[in-house]
């Protein structure tokens, strides 16, 4: 998407949905890459009760990057994003032993 600075402040504190209709929180910053005048991702404040807030816990906000982005309107519409759950052969366990640095 091509920018301009009347576009980008526009689109400072839009509520953010799924194309599944689900409430993810608020636009409250952009990633811009000024050489191409591209957006490159939105950062989402996440509201609470929403969805990101109850998949990212504590966490105030989520970097989306644009390429999730479907449309900018009256609202921002990005694509469904489900949480990925680490097998147990990806988790580390908390007994691992640290490296030895000699």
């Amino acid at each position: 998407m091509a920018i301009s600075v009347k576009n980008m402040s526009e689109v400072f504190g839009k509520d953010v949905f799924t194309n599944r209709g689900v409430f993810c929180g608020r636009v409250s910053d952009l990633d811009v890459n000024l050489s191409k005048f591209r957006i490159n991702s939105l950062v989402v404040e996440a509201g609470r009760g929403s969805f990101l807030s109850d998949m990212i816990g504590g966490k105030r906000g989520v970097i989306i990057p644009y390429t999730l982005v479907i449309n900018i309107g009256d609202v921002v519409i990005i694509k469904h994003i489900t949480p990925t759950i680490p097998t147990e052969s990806e988790t580390i366990p908390e007994t691992a032993e640290l490296p030895t640095i000699v």
